[in-house]
């Protein structure tokens, strides 16, 4: 008899520490009680019941998922690979457990399906040019799925867009194109505020005669200043305007 004893003594001692279980801070624990759903337990020291009770312990850390590159087609009728990496966390264990069937999996492939939707929503320059715009648009449609799951989703990143190496040249070159057009229209206006100035200081030198002379004596000395053998030969200014107005006289003079 004592031996029976203590066979159910071992027996009642090994059952015990076999339903011990530690649960740490960042897990909770879901036990079922003969199927039927128990208040969730933990973190701490669990006992449960063997035989009686099952338990699942759910990280509740922030979990990252890479997703798969997925091939999609814009609204613009473009074939692009897209990757993009997403970060959750559960909120809920007991949703989590209870509402579906793995929610990693679930996650995973609502991530994969919403891209491909969304990007063929957007062309392809919104796809390059408003990221941030069409993350936003991923998160809010993933968090919307996701949360009778008891799932959060904070983030949704876009990490690489491919497009085809055709595309590519094209948008290279429409870039060179753009840029071309750019220092065209600025070396016009250069030369538009030039002439402008140049009109400004012809008008200023044919009201002051000494201002040609000035502008002379700098020009001979930013000559002056160079390694040459440039010869530079005076005349006055009265000189000109003298020889122009002989031109003028003899022109108008009748012949004979």
């Amino acid at each position: 008899m004592q031996i029976v004893a203590w066979i159910l003594v071992g027996f009642v001692v090994l059952m015990v520490l076999t339903g011990l279980t530690v649960v740490r801070e960042y897990q909770g624990c879901v036990v079922f009680r003969l199927g039927r759903l128990v208040p969730l337990r933990g973190p701490g020291l669990v006992v449960v019941i063997p035989l009686i009770e099952r338990y699942r312990i759910i990280d509740l850390r922030t979990v990252t998922v890479d997703v798969p590159p997925q091939d999609a087609i814009t609204r613009d009728s473009v074939t692009v690979k897209v990757d993009a990496v997403l970060y959750f966390r559960v909120v809920d264990p007991i949703k989590a457990v209870t509402a579906v069937v793995d929610f990693e999996q679930a996650i995973d492939l609502a991530s994969q399906t919403t891209m491909r939707n969304v990007i063929g929503q957007h062309e392809l320059d919104d796809l390059l040019k408003h990221r941030d715009r069409i993350n936003a648009s991923l998160k809010e449609i993933i968090d919307g799925m996701s949360e009778p799951w008891g799932i959060d989703v904070s983030t949704v990143d876009i990490k690489a867009v491919d497009i085809p190496e055709g595309m590519q040249r094209a948008m290279a070159r429409e870039a060179e194109a753009a840029r071309e057009k750019r220092a065209r229209l600025i070396k016009a206006e250069a030369e538009a505020e030039a002439s402008l100035k140049l009109t400004e200081a012809a008008r200023l030198i044919a009201e002051s005669p000494m201002a040609l002379e000035l502008r002379r004596m700098q020009m001979i000395s930013e000559v002056g200043t160079e390694q040459n053998t440039t010869t530079i030969v005076l005349m006055p200014a009265e000189f000109v305007t003298a020889a122009k107005e002989l031109e003028r006289f003899l022109a108008k003079k009748p012949a004979g």
